[in-house]
């Protein structure tokens, strides 16, 4: 799920990325573009229901490929992502529109 939040420039977007997690896995980390696809940069803290939550604020004006990593090596989509892009693994990204 991802929730948008516009400054009132409109030239930042504070988004919040939740991963609802039916895997159960123990950790989850957001990679993608905004962090060149780091496996360290943004983890995601784990809430009490067991989905993960991490926000960002972001540039608007374009968009970003990104995907959730699972235990250290599960990469997953966002089901409600903007969109989705191929990548050079012959798997899709999610994508963020902003």
């Amino acid at each position: 799920m991802l929730k948008k939040s516009y400054s009132k420039t409109g030239t930042v977007c504070r988004v919040t990325f939740k991963y609802e997690n039916e895997e159960k896995a123990e950790t989850a980390v957001l990679a993608g573009e905004f962090n060149d696809w780091s496996l360290r940069e943004t983890p995601m803290k784990k809430l009490k229901d067991g989905s993960f939550s991490a926000t960002l604020s972001l540039p608007a004006g374009r968009s970003y490929c990104f995907r959730y990593v699972l235990d250290g090596g599960v990469w997953v989509n966002d089901v409600e992502a903007d969109g989705y892009a191929p990548n050079a693994f012959g798997e899709a990204n999610s994508v963020l529109v902003l």
